[in-house]
């Protein structure tokens, strides 16, 4: 049988699991969160683990750099991520601070490529979230990323929109993220309706001065599709009321 452990959803729950297997000597086939659906050659296990300061004994051991790899890559939606952070762990535990010296294996090789990209995308986030205001004076905007960026992104407007009320929607994920004006909350989608919310009167006169204002300082004659795309891919275009029109 295929033994398939699980974890209960963390960066921290699963850095704990990692942490236990190598400290038992178990390799394992599989590493899963709780949403896993399992086959009939799967044995799944659920093991009970006392939790600890895991994220501090990988800063002391490995350096803080390497913990903020491994988390940029819990938020991935890479299929095999687990089983890379394990095998990345494990070699930590070997080169400690020196782990990214041997940029050769695989698990250091693919820890750097993935955190590249979810680093990547979450910046340009930051840049391509379109908030629209509510009649109650939330601000409100949605974004699809393909990692697990909300919390990030909740971190950075938590700085840019602190005396503002807002909401951030994953609709991927179907996450939500509340921010009262003092810290945010992310929850499941499927236990906040949006359904009474309406857009402020005022909502359609920003948003046209805004398509015009876009428009405006628009050269024609410079205008450079392939340039654009470099700099503002298609994918995130779809939530961007300048450009939406577009797709």
């Amino acid at each position: 049988m295929n033994n398939v452990y699980i974890y209960n959803d963390t960066f921290l729950s699963l850095l704990n699991l990692i942490d236990y297997l190598i400290l038992h000597h178990i390799k394992p086939y599989q590493i899963k969160n709780s949403q896993y659906q399992s086959t009939l050659l799967d044995n799944v296990v659920h093991l009970a683990i006392e939790e600890k300061d895991i994220a501090g004994k990988i800063v002391r051991e490995m350096g803080s750099y390497s913990l903020q790899q491994m988390y940029y890559v819990f938020l991935s939606n890479v299929e095999a991520k687990e089983l890379i952070l394990y095998y990345f762990y494990l070699n930590g535990l070997k080169y400690y601070r020196d782990i990214f010296k041997y940029r050769n294996l695989k698990c250091v090789d693919k820890v750097l490529k993935i955190a590249k990209l979810v680093q990547n995308e979450c910046h340009k986030y930051k840049g391509f979230v379109r908030f629209k205001e509510f009649n109650n004076h939330v601000l409100y905007a949605e974004i699809e990323p393909s990692s697990d960026c909300l919390e990030i992104l909740s971190i950075h407007f938590k700085r840019r929109l602190k005396n503002e009320y807002w909401i951030i929607k994953d609709v991927r994920r179907n996450l939500l993220s509340l921010y009262d004006k003092k810290e945010f909350h992310i929850v499941d989608g499927t236990t906040f309706s949006l359904d009474n919310i309406l857009e402020s009167r005022e909502e359609e006169k920003i948003e046209n001065l805004w398509k015009a204002f876009y428009q405006t300082i628009g050269i024609k004659e410079r205008k450079n599709d392939t340039c654009r795309r470099n700099f503002m891919p298609k994918k995130y275009w779809k939530y961007m009321l300048e450009v939406k029109s577009e797709l």
